[in-house]
């Protein structure tokens, strides 16, 4: 059991790593060789061509400005600077509502912190109740005499906890629901303002049925004619593009040698440079290196062209998938949100999400093949979340003193030195755990990906939903129950069955030590690791040190990263539970955690604006989700208070917990009816007034040239001119008669054009 002494050397040596890391980070910042590490953003907007440089020798690689190196610490004050529509602007609503997420746990713990230490702390201190427990052999030490454990079982003062879970209670809703109302609002300002894009206009249909007489193309054209005569005005067809993918990335490769060879011949004109035909071009005939590279991008040029061709006039290809615009939003929005076939498991239609969130692969998946593929990782996750329970039964037992000695008994001496002992009891236990949790993440994203989804913006909300149950279950609750048996397994073979859930009402609240520093070293730790960028910095100085040949090459090696929101927003969340479990409980977690929100909330403003590049925008739309989360953590808190009050003899208190419960669960479903619909449909109102705006500004514009591509592989982007012109034509009114090649259709009113089915309109 971690002491004060052991929690002591604990905070001091992540107080210390902390700071290593940020000093490490202010004074590499400044250096110009590391800008691009530091600073890719603003080399991706096209803001910053090159670092800046002070003068003299070396200063092409070092800073030579004494000055800067005083003003050090300059980059937390500029990184609070910039005003929040100004960043909106600048990074995108996603990456604003996310930094909100940490200002909204500074708002929901200070206070609560504050009442807390002033009103509960001094409660537990005063009381007696863990040196009455001597005689069961329960381990505990004096910190946890600030926790609930130490009021002896029946005493009056419980009547504190009963009234400090009530005011955690309706603080954390109050604030839940005026932060749900503001991003609700930052959302429909943001849609109504953004500028025109695509997905405003668009439908992702899936599961089009197969036809004997038609093609895919001439199906969606049909269908979505005769079914929104009005609205509908073109398709995007949605190909196997496996080849084409090939075919781009190995021209883009010797394109980039060719790019190489001619920089080499510009430095020494007098020598062409020449290349071995050989294993790995070391051995084998010599040949001119321009002319080998060039007849190859000529060779790749010209099979691309032709595998275009093939892939747009042909049908095989074709997936049953399409993406379907139309003249206004108002009619995409009527069309995203409504059944479109008698058959609800055809013409599914949901909104596009925007061409560069889309998940490619699994356009093509059919109806049948998404619910089998869920049940399917439903079940890998079950057991993968069971089995990861040996692995933190394993951290826990050897989280211990009396673990370590018994499992590696020629270690005692080393571990019996009080140094020693206090780094295993107060640092090994956290940096165990966040070494099992390492490769999850990956194994969750694929697993999202196996389930179908089809845009990056849904997978990574799938894979952070995953992440936080798994979370919940192996770090939270796992570590409760496994710490505690494993810690008290002898004193509960030994003791009387009515003592053991006395013994784990005790012990429950005592391992508030371990999450202090699990919370050290992930958030204390972590956070300034992550704005140190050292991964990100070595790989980029051995790229282009080793690899990096042309500019495209530096281009490619600068790594921004984005925020990563199926890893980052889980842990958040993981702060929140243990906040909300423990405020009433063992307050002194929240100075831990509040430390936390504060400085992720400075590091992660600066990596927004100097560092990420978002790979998408949804406009805040996993906000719910958020929301939905700590409302779960709320009521955890709630239910695992009334089951230690209970073990402390205290039953008169449970009426009045199983109220809250309720309350939260009405909270939640009043803002998700109030609030939710904002961020998973778009109002027909709001559609009408922008496209009301949009045809008053310019009546003449040619949506066909703006949907030109738009939703287009990217491959098949690959080396054409995407900036047309916006034509001006004039609108055809004139109705025709739908031609189709089934008998029973020949008929049917409203235009269909007789094509084959073209890879644009």
């Amino acid at each position: 059991m971690a002491s004060i002494n052991d929690i002591g050397v604990a905070a001091a040596i992540n107080i210390v790593t902390a700071i290593a890391f940020l000093l490490a980070f202010a004074i590499l910042r400044i250096q110009p060789v590391n800008d691009r590490v530091y600073f890719p953003k603003w080399y991706l907007k096209g803001l910053r061509t090159s670092s800046i440089q002070t003068g003299g020798f070396g200063s092409k690689f070092i800073n030579l400005d004494f000055r800067s190196y005083v003003r050090f610490l300059n980059w937390m004050p500029e990184a609070l600077k910039m005003p929040e529509p100004e960043l909106v602007h600048h990074a995108g609503l996603d990456s604003v509502v996310y930094l909100r997420i940490y200002l909204l746990g500074l708002k929901i713990f200070f206070p609560i912190a504050c009442v807390a230490f002033t009103a509960m702390v001094p409660v537990n201190w005063t009381n007696k109740g863990l040196d009455g427990l001597k005689h069961s052999n329960i381990s505990y030490s004096d910190i946890d005499k600030l926790s609930l454990s130490n009021i002896p079982n029946g005493s009056g003062r419980f009547w504190v906890h009963l009234c400090m879970a009530y005011a955690i209670t309706f603080w954390t809703c109050f604030m839940l629901k005026r932060e749900y109302q503001n991003i609700a609002l930052m959302r429909l300002q943001f849609l109504a303002n953004d500028e025109r894009r695509p997905n405003q206009f668009t439908v992702l249909v899936r599961n089009i049925p197969t036809d004997p007489h038609e093609s895919i193309c001439e199906l969606v054209e049909h269908f979505f004619k005769v079914n929104h005569p009005d609205h509908y005005l073109t398709y995007q067809a949605v190909h196997d593009s496996t080849k084409l993918s090939q075919l781009v990335q190995k021209r883009k490769q010797m394109q980039n040698l060719l790019d190489y060879n001619i920089n080499k011949h510009m430095r020494t004109q007098s020598k062409r440079p020449v290349i071995k035909m050989g294993f790995l071009g070391c051995c084998g005939e010599e040949v001119d290196g321009i002319k080998y590279y060039t007849s190859m991008v000529e060779n790749l040029t010209r099979e691309i062209t032709e595998e275009k061709l093939r892939l747009r006039t042909g049908t095989k290809s074709i997936v049953p998938a399409a993406f379907v615009s139309f003249k206004s939003r108002w009619g995409a929005a009527v069309c995203a949100q409504t059944e479109q076939s008698r058959d609800p498991t055809e013409w599914l239609t949901e909104w596009a999400a925007e061409p560069r969130d889309i998940y490619y692969d699994n356009l093509a998946l059919p109806y049948v093949d998404l619910k089998i593929r869920r049940i399917i990782v439903a079940i890998a996750y079950f057991f993968l979340t069971f089995f990861f329970m040996i692995p933190i039964a394993f951290v826990q037992s050897l989280a211990n003193i009396e673990g370590i000695e018994k499992a590696f008994p020629f270690l005692k001496p080393l571990i019996e030195v009080n140094f020693f002992k206090s780094i295993i009891q107060g640092f090994l236990p956290g940096i165990a755990l966040k070494i099992f949790l390492m490769f999850l993440p990956r194994i969750l994203m694929q697993m999202s990906k196996f389930e179908g989804f089809v845009s990056t913006s849904s997978l990574e909300r799938r894979a952070a939903s995953r992440f936080y149950m798994f979370q919940f279950i192996n770090v939270f609750l796992g570590s409760i129950v496994t710490g505690t048996a494993f810690q008290q397994l002898n004193r509960f073979l030994n003791q009387s069955a009515n003592d053991i859930p006395k013994i784990i009402g005790v012990s429950i609240p005592m391992k508030a030590t371990f999450f202090i520093t699990y919370i050290m070293v992930d958030g204390w730790a972590g956070v300034a690791g992550e704005i140190l960028r050292l991964k990100p910095l070595i790989i980029y100085h051995l790229k282009n040190s080793f690899l990096v040949r042309t500019e495209n090459d530096r281009e490619e090696a600068t790594d921004a990263g984005t925020i990563g929101f199926n890893t980052g927003e889980p842990q958040i969340q993981l702060y929140f539970l243990l906040g909300l479990v423990y405020a009433a409980v063992s307050p002194i977690l929240l100075p831990f955690i509040i430390l936390f929100f504060a400085l992720a909330y400075v590091v992660y403003r600066h990596q927004v604006i100097n560092v990420y590049n978002q790979n998408y925008e949804s406009a805040g739309k996993f906000w719910p989700d958020v929301h939905r989360r700590v409302v779960t953590a709320l009521i955890v808190s709630q239910l695992l208070l009334m089951g230690l009050l209970s073990t402390k003899q205290a039953s008169k208190s449970t009426p009045f917990l199983l109220v809250l419960p309720v309350l939260t669960i009405g909270f939640h479903m009043h803002c998700k009816c109030r609030y939710q619909p904002a961020f998973v449909r778009y109002s027909l109102q709001e559609a009408m007034i922008k496209d009301t705006l949009e045809r008053t500004r310019e009546p003449n514009l040619n949506l066909k040239a703006f949907f030109r591509n738009a939703y287009a592989h990217p491959e098949f982007r690959v080396g054409e001119d995407l900036e047309l012109e916006m034509a001006v034509v004039k609108p055809d009114k004139t109705p025709e008669l739908v031609a189709t090649k089934r008998g029973s259709w020949r008929n049917t009113p409203l235009p269909s054009s007789k094509h084959s089915c073209p890879y644009s309109p």
